[in-house]
């Protein structure tokens, strides 16, 4: 039986859930988020775009070509992207030198091991990745400020159709896999899911200046 991506979404409703629906983003949108919260997210992910930015380029070694316009367009965001956590971080007056929390450091080998799985494996992880960002931040829009700008970055249109393109890519290089590659990638959703419910709840952990 043929797996594909709304497969997954739909097979596992409520996990998806806790990954995209949490108070921390519920909390930017009305505003009530705290200062240090936010900035240890902040933090946190700039160093986990890091190791996503790598994970992206171990796709590219291993892609069919047909998928590599939209891969190096992605590739071509988080350039942008890191260089804009920089200019926030910077805004805020935060250390990006100080310790990664025990949740980053669990995603970020998650990442690492799942660079090393076949194509189809990774495929369906960086759109599943790619979707809690966009879901997470879309479904809980407009923000006020300063949080609009994190919101339109992740929950635009454009970013949108960029995450469905990936979904079609997954959905290709599942066709022709066997049964427990299907299981693997079934697997790594679901440990993303978890992975993206722990992240944001991580913000309460502290650890990051709270000057703005």
């Amino acid at each position: 039986m043929p797996l594909t991506c709304q497969k997954l979404l739909s097979k596992h409703p409520s996990q998806w859930q806790a990954a995209t629906v949490h108070p921390f983003l519920a909390q930017c949108q009305q505003g009530t988020i705290q200062p240090v919260q936010f900035n240890t997210w902040l933090v946190q992910d700039y160093h986990f775009v890091i190791e996503f930015t790598r994970l992206a380029a171990s796709l590219i070694q291993t892609a069919p070509a047909s998928h590599l316009d939209t891969l190096l367009s992605g590739i071509i965001a988080l350039k942008d992207e890191l260089n804009w956590f920089q200019a926030k971080v910077t805004e805020r007056q935060l250390d990006l030198n100080q310790p990664l929390q025990a949740t980053c450091i669990t995603y970020r080998q998650f990442m690492q091991n799942l660079a090393q799985q076949p194509y189809p494996v990774k495929a369906v992880g960086f759109w599943a990745i790619e979707l809690a960002y966009n879901q997470g931040w879309q479904s809980h829009s407009p923000m006020p400020e300063p949080y609009t700008e994190f919101a339109d970055r992740w929950g635009n249109a454009a970013f949108t159709t960029y995450v469905e393109l990936l979904a079609g890519q997954a959905d290709s290089a599942l066709q022709d896999t066997d049964d427990p590659l299907k299981a693997e990638a079934e697997a790594v959703f679901l440990r993303i899911a978890s992975l993206e419910k722990d992240f944001w709840q991580m913000a309460y952990a502290g650890g990051a200046s709270d000057s703005m």
